[in-house]
C-alpha cells in the first residue's frame, strides 16, 4: 500500500517540490520522521540553491525520485534534541549540508569521510534507512542524526553559512587535502560562480596567491577587486595563458562545462595538480604526455566529511571568509533557477525560509 508523503511520518512538514522532470517547484505537503534518540531538528531559517539542485529537479543525471524536495546548504535552529544527544540543545544554531548518513564502520567512515562512503545517504531524493525518500532544505523543518549536523558560529550569519555547508566545503576539501593551502603558494581558479567565488576567498584566506581563469574578460574587474584575486587569465586568449606556461603550484576547477584541460595542465609547474570539481555530462579529453612530462596529477573532490566540515565552517568565521550572495523569497524559487541556468547570480542564491515560507492554512 502507497502512503501519501503527509502521512509517512508523524511530524508534519512543508515545503516546496518538483513534481515531475519540468523542474517547476511548487508548494508541497509532506512529513518528518519523529526525532529519534539521537536526532537534532531544528526550524529551518534559510536554504541556498546549488546547481545540483537544478540538475535534480529536472532529473538531468537520471538519478531522481518524485516529489523532489530540494535543498542541501540548509541552516537553521534546533527546536528538539533526542535523549542521547550530546553536542546540541535547543535554540544551537546548526546545520545540514548534503549528507544525512552513512554506514559509520567502513574505512571511509572511520576516517572521517563519510562523504566516500558507498552507503551515504544524501540529504534528499535518496533512500534513509528506514525505506522512506529524504527530502531536503527548501522546507519549515529538517531532522538529522546529530554526527551530521554542523554547529554554526555565532559571528557566522546563518544566511551567509548556508552555501558554505555545498560550495564551501566543496572547495575547502580539496585546498586542504591536495596541499594548495600552503602561504606562499600559487593556484588557479577556473570559473568565477558559486564554488569559484568561495575558492578564492578560502584560498586567500590560506595566505595563498591566486589568478582567475575564465572565459569571460569581464569578470577582471569583479575577480580582482571585489574577490581579491591576484590575477586573471582569460581562458580563450592564447597569448596569455602562453605568458603563464608553468606558473602554478595547483588549479582548482569549478567548471561543469566542457571544456579543454590540455591548456590549464600546461600552466602546472613540475608536480603541479590539476583538481576536477565539475562534472561535465561527456568525457573529457584527456592527453597524457603533458603529465608525465612533469609528474603532473589530475584528481577529483566531492564535498567533504563531517570533522573537515566543522573545521571549514569555524575557519570561514575565523577568517571572516562569506560567499556573495542573494537572498530570495520561497515564491521566487523557479525564477531563481532560471536565472542560475543563465549563470545570472553573484554567486548563490539563498531562500529566506523563516520568513518566506507561507504555510497554507
Amino acid at each position: 500500500m502507497t502512503r501519501f508523503p503527509e502521512e509517512e511520518h508523524p511530524n508534519k512538514a512543508f515545503g516546496w517540490a518538483a513534481r515531475d522532470s519540468y523542474g517547476v517547484l511548487s508548494p508541497f505537503k509532506f512529513s518528518r520522521r519523529a526525532r529519534g534518540e539521537k536526532d537534532v531538528a531544528f526550524k529551518v531559517l534559510y536554504c541556498g540553491i546549488c546547481h545540483s539542485d537544478l540538475h535534480m529537479a529536472k532529473n538531468e543525471w537520471g538519478t531522481s525520485i518524485y516529489p523532489l524536495v530540494p535543498g542541501h546548504e540548509i541552516a537553521g535552529e534546533v527546536t528538539e534534541v533526542g535523549s542521547k544527544v550530546q553536542k546540541f540543545k535547543v535554540g544551537d544554531r546548526v546545520g545540514v549540508g548534503c549528507l544525512v548518513g552513512s554506514c559509520r564502520s567502513c574505512d571511509s567512515c572511520k576516517d572521517n569521510l563519510e562523504n566516500y562512503c558507498p552507503k551515504m545517504v544524501l540529504s534528499y531524493g535518496a533512500k534513509y534507512y528506514d525505506g522512506t525518500i529524504t527530502y531536503g532544505g527548501y522546507s519549515d523543518t529538517m531532522v538529522a542524526d546529530e554526527h551530521f549536523i554542523v554547529r554554526i558560529p555565532d559571528n557566522m550569519p546563518l544566511d551567509a553559512a548556508a552555501p558554505l555547508l555545498c560550495a564551501g566545503i566543496t572547495v575547502y576539501s580539496p585546498l586542504r587535502y591536495y596541499g594548495l593551502d600552503k602561504p606562499g603558494l600559487h593556484i588557479g581558479v577556473v570559473g568565477l560562480g558559486g564554488l569559484g567565488h568561495v575558492a578564492v576567498k578560502f584560498a586567500k584566506a590560506m595566505g595563498v596567491k591566486v589568478t582567475v581563469i575564465s572565459t569571460s574578460p569581464n569578470k577582471k574587474k569583479e575577480a580582482l577587486e571585489n574577490l581579491g584575486a591576484d590575477s586573471f587569465l582569460v581562458s580563450r586568449d592564447q597569448d596569455q595563458l602562453q605568458g603563464a606556461i608553468g606558473t602554478l603550484d595547483g588549479i582548482i576547477d569549478t567548471v561543469s562545462a566542457q571544456h579543454p584541460v590540455l591548456p590549464l595542465v600546461a600552466l602546472l609547474k613540475s608536480h603541479g595538480k590539476l583538481v576536477l570539481l565539475g562534472a561535465p555530462e561527456k568525457p573529457l579529453e584527456l592527453p597524457v604526455f603533458p603529465l608525465l612530462q612533469g609528474r603532473k596529477v589530475i584528481g577529483g573532490s566531492l564535498i567533504g566529511g563531517m570533522k573537515e566540515t566543522q573545521e571549514m565552517i569555524d575557519f570561514a568565521a575565523k577568517h571572516d571568509v562569506k560567499p556573495d550572495i542573494e537572498v530570495i523569497a520561497m515564491d521566487y524559487v523557479n525564477t531563481a533557477m532560471e536565472r542560475l541556468l543563465k549563470a545570472d547570480v553573484k554567486y548563490r542564491f539563498v531562500i529566506d525560509i523563516g520568513n518566506t515560507l507561507k504555510i497554507p492554512s
